[in-house]
């Protein structure tokens, strides 16, 4: 970014932020999308809990995850749109509010509909929150900084899941479920907190259209990028979601030690997260299918391996350092793809993540309902090992996109 200062809506802003109030900036928003992925997939610890509390099934308790996927995947492009001449800062801070009250509702809920409206509530701020934080980076540290200012707001995904969820199940076995998300909500008060105190003035910088949008769309290269994500996100959440549901079935151990294997998994997250950063820029096409490979060959050997705590743990640590690739391999493919729209292809991969992160975890559970955990499983690993076999063919057919290895 150059020095002095920047028009950007009428207003003058200075370029770079002091040092110590950019890099606050950057960690209050990284805590705003950890709370946010951590919300999101804070039923899956609980899933089992939850559905008994109002007696539905495990596929029924699903729809927890489903819908906000399905809100997030319709809120990203019409929310982004439609405050897109909004200060950013106003609008992060009004969707990190909007999420508090989603957890405090769910805490409070008498039935499951109004859990499930919580969740609708979490999947409007998945969407609008996501679509601009992302992309934040760029506007709030120098320009030799950006890179490491996104790794650490990325870093937040693995994190929902390595303290996040095992400590949401935690708290659920100690204090029952409705206290872990009570614990969620007052988190994010003191996230929206820390977003007024430390986030400058982000006005409006270019206006994000449907137009802009149907353009990227039209790419070659982000349908491509479509396709690989739609395929990886649906094995990995179809399967995932019901996870708990497997380890108390199949594998059979007590609910402390369902906590502690989903801590393993997340530490190899984040592991994952960080060797996927550094080589999906140079090698996006062979990183994600590496991840495809690795959840692929997990997820088909669990019902087989993980009949024994001993195996479900080692193919978990396996399964956690690949998801843990996924997003920042996805999101390098769309940026990739449409390198002169940024906020354009953050919108796209939020809102296709979104719903295939939905769509998966319904139809994961329809399948569970119907047969078992471990059918679950297989399909799951079937069709991640389709995304390797569909990045495999793009590569024979040598079908180029900018910066692909």
């Amino acid at each position: 970014m150059p020095t002095g200062s920047v028009v950007s809506a009428g207003k003058t802003e200075p370029a770079n932020p002091a040092p110590r109030t950019s890099w606050l900036s950057v960690i209050a928003v990284m805590m705003g999308i950890f709370s946010i992925v951590t919300t999101e997939i804070l039923p899956i610890g609980l899933l089992t809990s939850i559905g008994s509390s109002f007696t539905v099934s495990d596929g029924m308790a699903g729809l927890m995850m489903t819908m906000p996927g399905i809100l997030a995947a319709v809120s990203a492009p019409l929310v982004t749109v439609a405050t897109a001449r909004i200060d950013r800062r106003r609008m992060l801070c009004t969707f990190i509010l909007l999420l508090a009250m989603a957890n405090f509702l769910a805490a409070a809920a008498s039935n499951y509909w109004l859990v499930l409206v919580s969740r609708l509530l979490v999947g409007i701020v998945i969407g609008g929150f996501w679509s601009i934080g992302a992309g934040l980076a760029s506007r709030l540290v120098p320009a030799e900084s950006v890179g490491r200012a996104t790794a650490i707001i990325f870093s937040s995904v693995p994190l929902g899941s390595v303290l996040g969820v095992p400590l949401g199940t935690f708290v659920g076995d100690v204090a029952g479920w409705r206290m872990a998300f009570v614990v969620m909500g007052v988190l994010t008060v003191a996230v929206f907190a820390a977003l007024l105190l430390v986030l400058p003035p982000l006005p409006c910088e270019k206006a994000t259209r449907l137009a802009v949008l149907g353009g990227t769309l039209r790419s070659v290269n982000t349908r491509f990028a479509l396709v690989a994500t739609f395929l990886l996100v649906i094995a990995h959440f179809g399967a995932y979601t019901y996870i708990t549901p497997f380890l108390e079935q199949i594998t059979q151990v007590s609910s402390s030690l369902i906590t502690v294997f989903l801590l393993v998994y997340g530490a190899a997250g984040i592991v994952g997260n960080f060797i996927g950063g550094a080589t999906a820029t140079p090698y996006p096409r062979a990183t994600f299918a590496a991840a495809a490979t690795m959840i692929a060959t997990a997820t088909l050997l669990l019902p087989v391996l993980g009949q024994w705590p001993a195996g479900a743990v080692a193919l978990l640590v396996l399964w956690g350092a690949a998801y843990g690739a996924v997003p920042v391999c996805s999101q390098t493919w769309f940026t990739k793809a449409a390198p002169h729209t940024p906020e354009a292809s953050t919108v796209i991969f939020t809102a296709s993540f979104q719903a295939t992160l939905s769509i998966g975890a319904l139809a994961g559970g329809l399948i569970v309902d119907r047969s078992s955990p471990s059918t679950v499983m297989t399909l799951g690993g079937t069709t991640a090992a389709l995304m390797t076999l569909v990045v495999w063919l793009h590569h024979t057919k040598r079908i180029t996109w900018p910066g692909a290895d």
